[in-house]
């Protein structure tokens, strides 16, 4: 069996004459934190909704291929009984449910009493404060914090892919390094990654491979490390 755990060939997204993908290329193999980096509106975001099945009403060309299968008809709760999890840009948490409840929501498709406890107080401990505030409901959480619920959420179904958008947008400094930690923590546990972000030099800091994006075009494509040494990168992306 192959290492490739998704793979996207000739991706195209169009909104009536609006082109915001335009015939893109991408795979991220099995262990692998792949970033995907790129100004506002070059068609990250979109890229991410096309793999999980949640675009708006629009028109969609190319194959995707999760675990060799293609995803296309794959309905987008489907996806998480095949251990598919995104963390949506905006963290999508339950907010009139409590910390607790979402975290069980995370392992809704699991049947497995005592994984699925073992595996909360796994990310209470992650995320300490989750613990502390266990009973509060969701939507009183700050920004970080429920970026720091929506990650423990996704990670209950155990996911074999993890789609991260912008995983650190309105969060403060010491936020987004506690949010980079985890997501390098849970790399090294081998989860496979797919991590959407603006922050370029922190996502191509802790992933193995990136892409960039431009235009709904990907225009550069290598090792993490050597193109944030790319002077085309830096001057672009890094403000070098």
């Amino acid at each position: 069996m192959s290492d490739n755990i998704l793979k996207i060939a000739g991706l195209k997204v169009a909104y009536g004459g609006i082109k915001a993908v335009k015939g893109i290329d991408l795979e991220v193999n099995k262990g692998e934190l792949v970033t995907l980096i790129g100004a506002n509106g070059a068609g990250k975001t979109t890229t991410l909704k096309a793999i999980t099945g949640t675009l708006p009403p629009c028109n969609v060309e190319g194959v995707i291929s999760y675990l060799g299968a293609p995803l296309k008809g794959v309905n987008s709760f489907q996806m998480v009984q095949k251990k598919l999890a995104m963390v949506p840009e905006g963290r999508g948490v339950f907010t009139r449910m409590t910390i607790h409840e979402n975290l069980l929501m995370g392992a809704y498709t699991r049947d497995d009493k005592a994984g699925i406890d073992a595996d909360v107080e796994k990310w209470y401990a992650v995320f300490p404060r989750l613990k502390e505030r266990s009973a509060a409901l969701a939507g009183t959480l700050s920004g970080g914090e429920q970026q720091m619920l929506a990650m423990a959420r996704a990670l209950m179904s155990h996911p074999k892919l993890l789609l991260l958008d912008e995983p650190s947008m309105g969060l403060s400094p010491i936020m987004v390094e506690k949010i980079f930690e985890v997501i390098r923590d849970v790399s090294k546990q081998g989860i496979t990654i797919l991590l959407v972000e603006q922050n370029a030099k922190l996502a191509l800091e802790a992933s193995h491979r990136g892409y960039v994006m431009d235009s709904g075009n990907i225009i550069m494509t290598g090792d993490a490390q050597a193109m944030l040494h790319d002077p085309r990168v830096q001057a672009a992306y890094l403000g070098e």
